[in-house]
Order: structure tokens, then sequence, then C-alpha cells
């Protein structure tokens, strides 16, 4: 079992161990909105100050920083999770928040058609999940562990010519084909929310340890604010 999450791999729950109580699928969907709240929290923190006129990047920065360093830890020690995942998404939440004022600042309404989209993506994806109208075979792990690997490493190649004031071509273009690129990145980013749905389903089939409720509610979390990320981007390209 694999998902295209880097924080969700192969063999996470083999290495957990199976005692003590097993993970359930409504313990984790209500670990997952309990992170979801944390994420919403600071993110409308984040928010208010902002529109008090208030200067949000210092809050930005450690969030995005700090929020990779516990996500970073929570992958590599899962039995954390319970500890680091919260502190995960509340970090996450002051940059997702300064990040969409800003956003929003400059195209009134594009924050709430950004959330809507994601969830309504969410939605579909899990229902065709759920009625196995999308199956998670072999072939199609592959396939969408590979293009999320790819765009990993275009992002990585784009960070680093940044030093260099280089960028990849059409990644941050407004014209069709950066907006296609755009649509790809976002087609992958949903297509990840599958594979979450099939690791804690299988997590939940093979009894992982209760930990592992917070390490799965925390890839998902982690898919989302991808997949909201890269939404908003796109509907900004298509403002301009």
């Amino acid at each position: 079992m694999r998902s295209g999450n880097p924080v969700l791999k192969n063999g996470t729950f083999q290495r957990s161990g199976l005692q003590g109580e097993s993970m359930t699928l409504g313990g984790t969907v209500a670990k997952i909105s309990l992170l979801f709240l944390f994420l919403l929290g600071t993110a409308t923190y984040t928010w208010y100050q902002y529109s008090l006129g208030a200067d949000v990047t210092i809050m930005m920065v450690i969030g995005a920083i700090g929020g990779l360093i516990f996500a970073l830890i929570t992958a590599f020690f899962p039995k954390a999770a319970p500890v680091t995942a919260p502190i995960y998404a509340a970090l996450e939440g002051f940059f997702i928040g300064g990040i969409s004022a800003f956003i929003e600042g400059a195209y009134s309404g594009i924050v709430i058609q950004a959330v809507s989209l994601t969830m309504a993506v969410m939605g579909v994806l899990l229902f065709l999940y759920a009625t196995r109208i999308i199956k998670v075979t072999k072939n199609f792990r592959l396939m969408v562990v590979s293009a999320t690997l790819g765009i990993f490493l275009v992002y990585l190649v784009n960070f680093i010519l940044n030093f260099f004031g280089l960028t990849v071509p059409y990644l941050h273009s407004s014209g069709p084909i950066g907006i296609g690129i755009s649509l790809v990145i976002v087609a992958v980013a949903a297509l990840n929310l599958v594979l979450d749905f099939d690791f804690i389903e299988q997590g939940v089939n093979r009894g992982a340890p209760k930990h592992m409720e917070w390490y799965g509610a925390f890839g998902l979390i982690v898919t989302l604010v991808w997949l909201y990320i890269e939404i908003l981007r796109l509907l900004q390209k298509i403002r301009r």
C-alpha cells in the first residue's frame, strides 16, 4: 500500500506495530475534523489581523517554516502524530490565512471560490472512491505517485532557479500554457486525495494502532492544503 502523499508512504502501518487499540474510520474522521478546526482557527486569526492593517508577514513565515518542520517530524515519527499533527495544522493555518488575505485583497471573492472548489473536489472524489467508481489499482497508484514526484521536482528546480533570478518557463504564467500547467497540477493534487482515502481505509482494515488515526488525518490535511493552494493559484491566473 502506498499514497502519493510524501507523508503517507509504503510500510508506515507495518513499522508502527499492531499493539493496543486499533485505528477506526470514525476515529480518523474525528481527528481530521479536529485538525481542520486548528487550521481554520489560526487562518481566521491571521486573516482578521490582516483586515485590521497588521503586518502578517512574520506569522506567515513562522507558519510556513514551522509547518514544514513539524510535517517532517510527523512523517519520520508517526507515533508523535497525536502531538505534532495539531501543531502542524495550527502553524499551517497562519500561512494559509496570510496568503489567502493577500490574494483576496487583489482579487475579491477568490478565496471563497477556492475553498468551495476544494471542498467540492474532495466530496466528489470521496463519493467516487466510496462507490468504487475510482479504484486504486497498482497502475493508478504508480501514475499518481510518479506525477506527484515530478511536480515536486519541478518546484524544487524552480526554487533553486529563484536564487539566480530565473524561473521554470510558464510555471507562473497566466497565459494558456500556464493555466494548463496549473490544471494538471490541480488534477494530480486531487487524485492524491483518492490515495489518501485508500491509505486510511487500508490502515483501518489492517488494524493499525490508534495513533495512526492522527497520522492518517495529518496526511489528508497535507493534501487538502496543497490542493487549496493550487486551486487558489489557478484562479489567480484566470483572473489575470
